[in-house]
């Protein structure tokens, strides 16, 4: 496959700039992919109609944290914004950033952050062209560091697709919910397990369906630019993921007993396909991945993936177009950018806060 094919046409004002009033509420298409019908659902709630007791759906527990901060450079006041990516050392409070703009910050710089310059950085390495990492100026217990260092965030709604100013409720709405979100380590949500709500919750627990968490951290990856048209030359960031024992005990049992296993996101798919034995069984894991999935691809675990629309280019739309079937699965993206053309109110939306996708293989 080529980047070219994964090329499509996306009006900016289809793009999601906010949820829908509640998780659930969204509009659901859902995709058969052996028979090729696509349905149109009015609700998300309407997800549970297709499964049964003791299918197993698998969430993402990672959690976001308040990852954009801006600063000021010492001496100039240059305002800055810095991207947390992850924490390489607790004790010294070192961190890999992004910073922007890049080229005003050089190795030995101070920044700071707050009101009254409550907190001090200083730039210790360049790891790439934009990438550095940073020293926290913090004397006092890393319980209170993360505490003003969480104060100072903002909720790391990506730019490139979110094009308005923050708001005080990004951060609550940027992040899926308590039942789910309970590793803090993201720093893009994973954006399916968005549409869950605790009513649906619960619906699927009077239902009988299982739950099993896995973990992933989203990092900035999935949003990154792919500049080579041959796909298999692109390389992914790793990211960090673990698979806990309870988790591959209900894959492993709904496998063995002819049941569902739901994959919610395709960071799920990836840690599936990642974690999985040669026997066809997930196994435990700790550790990273830089799975990348494009078509054509044989998945091992999954029988459904919940997705969203996700934009041209996007690794994500690439993973459910292996998942759905290319042709099937692009022929559904126009007949989304179709439906209600003319009706806002009830058109599909794309994007991070945009509308769902079912995909079954059955």
């Amino acid at each position: 496959m080529k980047l070219s094919q994964f090329k499509y046409k996306l009006p900016e004002d289809r793009i999601a700039q906010y949820p829908t009033p509640f998780r659930d509420d969204c509009r659901l298409m859902v995709i058969h992919a052996k028979s090729g019908v696509i349905e149109h659902r009015e609700s998300f709630r309407d997800v549970l109609k297709f499964f049964d007791e003791k299918d197993v759906f698998v969430f993402n527990n990672t959690k976001v944290f308040p990852a954009r901060l801006y600063g000021n450079k010492e001496k100039t006041g240059a305002k800055i914004e810095v991207f947390l990516l992850r924490e390489l050392n607790r004790n010294m409070h070192l961190w890999d950033v992004l910073v922007d703009p890049a080229r005003k910050i050089r190795i030995g710089n101070k920044l700071y952050f707050g009101e009254n310059d409550s907190l001090v950085a200083e730039v210790i390495d360049n790891t790439t062209s934009r990438g550095r990492t940073l020293r926290f100026l913090y004397d006092g217990p890393y319980e209170a560091f993360k505490r003003t260092l969480d104060a100072l965030g903002e909720s790391p709604i990506p730019k490139d697709i979110l094009r308005r100013d923050a708001r005080p409720e990004d951060m609550e709405e940027f992040q899926c919910i308590s039942e789910i979100a309970q590793v803090e380590g993201a720093v893009t949500a994973p954006s399916a397990g968005l549409h869950f709500s605790p009513q649906l919750m619960k619906m699927m627990e009077i239902k009988g369906v299982e739950m099993a968490y896995v973990t992933l951290h989203c990092g900035l990856g999935n949003f990154r630019e792919i500049d080579v048209e041959d796909l298999t030359k692109h390389k992914v960031d790793s990211e960090e993921m673990h698979v806990e024992a309870e988790a591959c005990r209900l894959v492993n049992t709904a496998k063995a007993e002819g049941r569902k296993v739901v994959a919610v996101g395709t960071t799920v798919q990836r840690v599936l396909e990642t974690a999985v034995s040669a026997d066809g069984k997930l196994k435990e894991f700790d550790g990273w991945t830089n799975k990348f999935i494009f078509p054509p691809y044989d998945f091992h675990l999954a029988d459904a993936m919940i997705a969203n629309f996700y934009l041209p280019f996007s690794t994500m739309l690439m993973l459910s177009c292996a998942f759905g079937g290319y042709d099937l699965i692009i022929k559904a993206y126009k007949e989304a950018l179709r439906f209600n053309e003319s009706d806002h109110e009830h058109r599909y939306r794309f994007g991070t806060f945009g509308d769902a996708m079912l995909i079954l293989q059955d």
